[in-house]
């Protein structure tokens, strides 16, 4: 009587590169050395997504997925932006789970097998919560502790503090985070929204091995921008609130000088105090206006219904051409 064969499961590992080439290889030997110690157990999917470097990642990424049957390339026809070239990974992975990961080794592979062992209690997500980061400045620690904080405070689903995108997806999590398309993604915000079960995994996240990074203090502050406004209208009714204060204020105020005028009469000084609350006034008003631009840029921007990303080439590595194997996922940008 013949045995039916017991496949095994696909673990996709998704890695955006944008302008990584000093770092991939050493990135690539350790990721396949994790690979190795759980073959037993796992067929690899390393995708790789060029993010449209211009530093001759691309030739090497095509020379790595040639030599290993492992890698699966997914080469973007621009530079997109991180965001969307995670979406883009986790579109396209064939893995039963799928794991999120930087080409720069801040974030070790090392830590996967803590990740799978998780996902295999029964987790849909599981994300790496850094209790150390080095090789990094004081400042942007700082900031990044207060980003996070603020988020926890002011975002309708609590955001993991001190948590980047490194993390296991379920195919479950990953099937509804494909669901999300908004133009504006907030990555971070989108694992946390899905829900599903998720719980932490510790680590101490290492300097960058090689290279520079790709975030100065101007990217990271349009980075918290775009993940205030497309994950909470928070900043909205701030401004509401201020406005009202401000017309409470001016009505209290204005009061005051009627009150004063029937009772003393016409007092001429008071310039200086009537500036000051033009001056505030103008400024919550300005104030006010702008966040609500950013809202309708970011409207606008939506009713395009403009694909996330657009393709040059998709090669799948053995596992994830195998049809027979791998589960139904979105292909669509």
């Amino acid at each position: 009587m013949q045995q039916s064969i017991t496949r095994k499961e696909i673990l996709s590992v998704v890695v955006p590169v944008f302008n990584e080439k000093e770092v991939l290889p050493e990135f690539h030997r350790r990721i396949s050395a994790v690979a190795a110690e759980m073959a037993e157990r796992f067929d690899f999917e390393i995708l790789y997504v060029n993010d449209g470097s211009s530093d001759g990642s691309s030739a090497l990424l095509g020379q790595m997925q040639s030599a290993d049957p492992a890698v699966t390339l997914l080469d973007l026809s621009r530079n997109f932006g991180k965001e969307a070239a995670l979406t883009a990974g986790l579109d396209h992975a064939a893995g039963d789970a799928v794991v999120v990961i930087d080409a720069d080794l801040q974030d070790p592979p090392e830590l996967i097998p803590e990740l799978v062992a998780k996902w295999g209690e029964g987790f849909d997500v599981v994300y790496a919560r850094r209790e150390q980061r080095d090789g990094e400045k004081a400042l942007k620690k700082l900031m990044a502790s207060l980003f996070y904080r603020l988020m926890q405070t002011i975002g309708p689903v609590k955001i993991p503090r001190d948590t980047g995108d490194f993390r296991l997806l379920s195919r479950r999590a990953v099937e509804s985070l494909s669901r999300l398309r908004e133009h504006h993604r907030f990555m971070k915000g989108l694992f946390a929204w899905i829900g599903h079960p998720q719980t932490a995994v510790f680590y101490k996240r290492d300097a960058r091995f090689a290279g520079t990074t790709k975030w100065n203090y101007k990217g990271l502050w349009n980075l918290a921008i775009e993940g205030i406004t497309s994950y909470t209208v928070a900043p909205l009714k701030a401004a509401t609130y201020l406005g009202f204060a401000t017309a409470t204020g001016a009505f209290v105020y204005g009061s005051i000088i009627i009150l004063k005028t029937l009772l003393f009469g016409i007092d001429v000084p008071g310039y200086a105090s009537l500036m000051v609350v033009l001056l505030f006034v103008g400024g919550a008003q300005l104030l006010a206006i702008g966040i609500i631009g950013e809202y309708l840029g970011r409207m606008f921007n939506e009713t395009k219904n403009r694909p996330l990303y657009l393709l040059n080439q998709y090669f799948p590595c053995e596992a994830a051409a195998d049809t027979s194997r791998t589960l139904p996922r979105r292909k669509a940008s």
